[in-house]
């Protein structure tokens, strides 16, 4: 069975859950103080975004050491990273470097052959048939793949060999609305 790891920043879903680990991913610059902050909080294994798309090159593999320092479990690195980067940050930290994943023309094999040691699937819709595709190719290779919003496509997700599976909990506000409604429905 894969293990569950979510996917979320917030500081207060990261210390409430009971999730196996952490992927802190997002769509902004990576900063040694969001590594901190998460980190800090966590109770579990923390996976730290470092770049590889929009930020890449010195500073990615700056950001995996600081990662590293700050006691990360392991690096992920967006789908665009090259291969020499991927290399050059294996070369610098001795934690599990994950390259994203998010489509079937990527070079899967320049990436394990840069020294990946996980890959994470994020092909949306076509996730479980590319999780299957690599299983295939790389059954020894640990997979990580989005599980969707479904039990359904988590099921298929697993079932198609992902050895974990990220899953972004609902947003504290959904969280709290519901919280919310049932204190004022007991008080009624």
């Amino acid at each position: 069975a894969a293990s569950d790891v979510y996917k979320r920043q917030d500081v207060a879903t990261i210390a409430s859950v009971n999730a196996d680990a952490v992927i802190a991913v997002y769509p902004f610059t990576p900063q040694p103080r969001i590594v901190r902050a998460v980190i800090s909080v966590a109770d579990m294994p923390v996976f730290c975004g470092v770049g590889g798309g929009f930020t890449s090159g010195a500073r990615s593999v700056a950001q995996a050491m600081e990662a590293e320092h700050c006691g990360a479990y392991g690096v992920v690195l967006n789908a665009p990273v090259s291969a020499d980067i991927l290399r050059d940050i294996k070369s610098h930290i001795d934690i599990p470097v994950v390259a994203t994943i998010v489509s079937a023309t990527q070079d899967t094999e320049a990436r394990i052959a840069a020294g990946v040691d996980i890959l994470n699937v994020s092909a949306a819709s076509e996730t479980p048939q590319l999780v299957a595709a690599l299983r295939a190719r790389h059954p020894e290779i640990p997979i990580i793949a989005t599980g969707g919003p479904k039990d359904e496509t988590i099921r298929k997700t697993i079932a198609a060999g992902a050895n974990a599976i990220t899953y972004t909990p609902p947003d504290n506000g959904v969280l709290l609305a519901e919280i919310m409604h049932a204190h004022r429905e007991r008080y009624r």
